[in-house]
């Protein structure tokens, strides 16, 4: 309880001091590895606030200072400084939670995706959650791109400019391929541009969003040709609606329609 009172003190929501209760590396127990975790995590700059305080504090608290050291180390091998590496650590406190070879494989298996080191190492500091897509996942999305008709060096630039691309499954990528490419009629370079589309619910943005660009394509109101993929989906859906829906007076009932009937909340 005396823990649970400094977290309060400083500012951690109520939200947040429950999954450090239930944690079963229990880091609010004891009194001076606490202490001295808090302190780690506090100089570091984390805002108390924010969920990855809470996550800073159950790695820090779960690893000793030689093991922190180790896995430092390891990432300084490969080409990380020690800024960047802890740049890392504030932007996905698990970062540091893997093992030495899980660390090196993903390092060789993202080089296997046509990434040179520096490349690499870029995607590392953008996007460190990749880390926890095994091997076979990997290797097995390279395979899933090239099947739908991507080049390895389109595959490569989408992994540089969203690395999340390699965790998603061949079956979802392929129904958002049927919808992106083939009905929609983006080439593939849209997508290659703009790979974070693929990370999109197709439910509650992609589908619901070009059905109503269909819509509105059938009543030539916006041309023959699709505008931009970018200008369709990346935007928020109050800034879709204002581009697409609201200017057409007399049909916004009927695209409203079409907008939340394909749109599961």
């Amino acid at each position: 309880m005396r823990n649970i009172l400094v977290l309060k003190e400083l500012g951690v929501p109520h939200k947040l001091l429950f999954s450090l209760l239930i944690s079963s590396s229990q880091p609010v127990y004891g009194k001076e590895k606490f202490e001295g975790t808090l302190k780690k995590v506090v100089d570091m700059g984390f805002d108390p606030a924010k969920a990855k305080f809470v996550e800073a504090l159950r790695v820090v608290y779960e690893m000793s200072d030689k093991t922190i050291e180790e896995k430092v180390n390891v990432y300084k091998r490969l080409g990380l400084s020690e800024v960047e590496i802890w740049a890392i650590f504030k932007k996905w406190p698990f970062f540091l939670k893997f093992s030495e070879n899980k660390i090196i494989q993903t390092f060789e298996t993202l080089k296997k995706c046509g990434l040179v080191k520096e490349e690499v190492l870029l995607v590392l500091k953008t996007r460190p959650q990749c880390i926890r897509a095994s091997e076979k996942k990997i290797l097995d999305s390279i395979q899933t791109f090239l099947d739908l008709g991507f080049s390895r060096d389109e595959f490569k630039l989408m992994v540089m400019r969203y690395p999340n691309c390699t965790a998603y499954s061949a079956e979802m990528m392929k129904k958002k391929f049927e919808v992106l490419v083939k009905k929609m009629n983006w080439p593939l370079e849209a997508v290659v541009l703009f790979p974070a589309v693929l990370g999109y619910s197709l439910e509650k943005r992609i589908v619901p969003r070009c059905n109503v660009i269909k819509a509105l394509m059938s009543k030539g109101l916006i041309g023959s040709e699709n505008p931009p993929i970018s200008s369709v989906l990346v935007c928020t859906d109050h800034i879709f609606l204002n581009r697409y829906v609201m200017k057409h007076n007399k049909l916004v009932p009927k695209l409203m329609a079409i907008f939340t009937r394909d749109r599961v909340s």
